[in-house]
């Protein structure tokens, strides 16, 4: 990945970390659907024991936002499946590795804002065709 960025600001961030989730941390998912539904106060993002850890994800999503505002973000290039980053496919809140189509917090935020957002393996993609062009 970081041939792939060559060339580019990056600002790299972690919107878990920064909305005060610890490294290493329980597995979460997004529950009553995507971040979009998160950030209308219909669905929420819960450890697999139940613990309610929206308010940390959308602190996180709200902190990334600002950052990439401030530096003048077109594109984020996310991780796709997480309950922040995904772009396209996010868990289905079971816990059973069942991926359905959807954006994480932080993505759906950023696309909400204007922002662009692409999965790391698509961006990758991407940068290869470019070279062979």
């Amino acid at each position: 990945m970081g041939e792939a960025l060559k060339g580019y600001l990056v600002v790299p961030v972690c919107p878990e970390v920064m909305g005060g989730l610890p490294v290493p941390r329980p597995p979460c998912e997004l529950k009553g659907g995507d971040g979009e539904l998160v950030w209308q106060g219909q669905a929420g993002v819960f450890t697999e024991d139940g613990r309610d850890v929206t308010p940390a994800f959308r602190e996180g999503a709200s902190k990334a936002l600002e950052l990439a505002q401030r530096y003048g973000v077109e594109i984020a290039v996310l991780k796709d499946h997480s309950p922040s980053c995904g772009c396209n496919k996010i868990y289905d809140g079971n816990f059973r590795r069942r991926l359905v189509p959807g954006a994480g917090v932080t993505a759906a935020l950023l696309k909400k804002h204007g922002i662009q957002v692409i999965t790391e393996t698509d961006w990758s993609a991407q940068r290869r065709g470019n070279d062979v062009e």
